[in-house]
Parts: structure tokens; sequence; C-alpha cells
């Protein structure tokens, strides 16, 4: 069974994919005293006979990486994936200081960038097969990301530092993040960066306002569904993807693709909530009774 699952950490972000390879993937964290303990034993347990467990940080402020110190005590990270860069916070945490720590390690780190190659993230041999990860971006020689890479070295914000990846099943399912992206660096990037066609989009930075999916991109990703991270509804934007069919996190809570050849059968935690843009599948797979079912989707 191939599972992505989308945690409900409140306006904060961390993602897994339970692959049908030998990999298991953990993208960011957010993991407090609250929920330390549930999210620990989930991510052993759903990674428990898998040989390859990789972390990627998509980029280090606080709602991206708080935890990261207690989760590489109890899992013991020993593949960091990252952009490569010198950020320093002026307010350091231990959390951050642990970023540090791993992204430095020579024996631990792996620098994403664009089209990167790496065993067995997105190549295969005999030994095992890959886990379709692919990153869009950063283009190393792009200017703009340059300056951002000088900016974050003098405790500026490491939004624009964020990669764009992709996970891709087979040619059935194609999920795109964008994590911190903002609009007016996307803009100013929009022409360096081939995005394809996908299913499930990540609306970058909880949806607000000032991270909007330039729309030259929306044209080109053409999403079935975008998912709306949690966030403070006053900084929602609403509108911006008013013609996009939409699962909104404040609602849903914890959301859940279980994918199967060409079939993505979706689950929430909120048993109350409901669209009206998926299939009823009769054979959907039958998850968990803690999960609500909201309908099949067909790629």
């Amino acid at each position: 069974m191939i599972k992505i699952k989308s945690l409900s950490v409140g306006n904060w972000d961390m993602f897994y994919i339970k692959h049908w390879s030998d990999n298991f993937t953990i993208i960011d964290c957010f993991i407090s005293d609250e929920n330390k303990e549930e999210i620990i034993n989930e991510l052993k347990e759903e990674k428990e006979w898998k040989s390859i467990t990789r972390f990627i940080s998509t980029h280090p402020d606080n709602d991206h990486i708080w935890g990261l110190k207690y989760l590489n005590s109890k899992i013991d990270i020993l593949n960091f994936y990252c952009v490569k860069n010198n950020a320093i916070k002026e307010d350091e945490t231990d959390d951050f200081n642990e970023y540090c720590k791993l992204r430095d390690d020579s024996k631990k780190a792996f620098y994403i960038s664009k089209w990167i190659s790496r065993k067995w993230m997105n190549e295969t041999n005999d030994k095992r097969w890959w886990a379709w990860i692919s990153i869009l971006w950063p283009n190393l020689d792009n200017e703009y990301y340059l300056d951002e890479l000088d900016k974050v070295k003098e405790w500026n914000s490491p939004n624009n530092i964020s990669p764009i990846i992709k996970y891709e099943l087979n040619d059935w399912i194609k999920v795109i993040w964008m994590w911190d992206l903002e609009n007016e660096f996307m803009e100013k990037i929009i022409d360096d960066v081939e995005l394809p066609e996908c299913n499930i989009l990540f609306a970058p930075h909880h949806w607000r306002k000032s991270w909007k999916v330039p729309s030259k991109w929306l044209e080109q990703l053409n999403p079935d569904i975008i998912i709306m991270w949690e966030a403070p509804s006053d900084n929602l934007d609403y509108a911006s993807y008013d013609n996009y069919n939409k699962i909104t996190q404040n609602s849903a809570k914890d959301i859940v693709f279980v994918c199967e050849n060409s079939k993505t059968h979706l689950y929430v935690s909120n048993e109350n909530y409901s669209v009206d843009f998926l299939s009823y599948n009769a054979d959907y797979l039958d998850y968990s009774e803690e999960w609500h079912y909201i309908w099949t989707l067909y790629v």
C-alpha cells in the first residue's frame, strides 16, 4: 500500500510518504509535547519494514523544524536532505541548532537541487526500487535564488530557499509541494521552472495571500485538487483558487491519500468533512475504522 499523509499539526507542517518500494520519506516536522508520543509511534510503525528512511527539510523556519532534535533522538536520522545553505538565526533554538548539525554533517547530509539524482530517491538498481521523488527547484545558477542564499546568511527569512518537490507513482498520481516560496519571488523565477501537470498541489505557505501561485504556473500544473494547509482564517486567500477543487485542512484535519494503480482514495480524520467533486468507489480500501473516506480520485 502506498500512503501519503498530511498531518494536522496546527499552523505548521509535517508529511510522510510510505512508498511501495523499500523507502520511507518524512518531510518537515512539527513535534510538540502534546503530539510527540503519537507521532513518533506512528512513524515507527509505518516505517517498520522499510530499509531506507530519509528526512527532507524544506527550509529552517520554526514551523518546519519544530521538534527536529526530539525526532532525531527517536529515529536516528541517517539521510538528511536539504538545500545547501548557510542560514543563521538571531534567536537560535535547539531545533535550529539540530538542523545546522545535520545540514553540515558530511555523512548524513545530501543537498538537493533541480534534477539532482540520488539512490534511492529517484535512481534504482538491482538492490531496491526508487522512491519516485524528483526535485524541480532550485536552479543553483539562478541569480534570484543565489540572492536568497546570501540573504539567509544575514538572519533573513529562509522561505525562498524552499525547494519544489514532486512525488510521482509510475504514471498515476502526481503530487507537487511548493513549501513557502513567496509570490514575488515565484514571479521572478517563473520562466526558470519546468512544472508538469499534477493531480495534487499543496498550496504554498498555507495559501496565505502573499504566497499565491502565479497564474502561469497554475495553468501548467492544472491540479485536480489543491490542498489548503491549516492557517488562521484571517490570513487565507480563498479567491486565488476559486476555479479549482480544494480540500481545506482547517476543516478536514489529517489527510491521507492511499494509492492503488490509477485510483487514489482520500481519507480525513474529521468524520463530518465532505467534498462533492470526487467519485464514490464501492471497492475502496478499508483503510481504518478511525478514518472517514471522502471518495476516490481517478487519474
